[in-house]
């Protein structure tokens, strides 16, 4: 792992020895805010659930069609 100069070096806050300051870099990383997904304009929610409705509808009509070349 890369060296950390802004970790801090020796003793952790729990009085553990950590050498390479991941447990800095990893408190780090989960505190700052996620940035990428703010910026992002929410997707409308009617897509998926339109594919959904969709997939069902296409889904009973295969299943009525082998049902009736079966029984047929």
């Amino acid at each position: 792992m890369a060296h950390n100069p802004h970790a801090p070096q020796g003793q952790g806050p729990e009085g553990s020895y950590d050498p390479s300051g991941s447990t800095q870099m990893f408190r780090a990383f989960v505190d700052e805010a996620p940035q990428g997904r703010a910026s992002q304009p929410a997707a409308p929610s009617s897509g998926p659930r339109v594919g959904l409705i969709v997939g069902v509808i296409a889904a009973i009509a295969v299943l009525a069609a082998v049902a009736w070349l079966a029984l047929g």
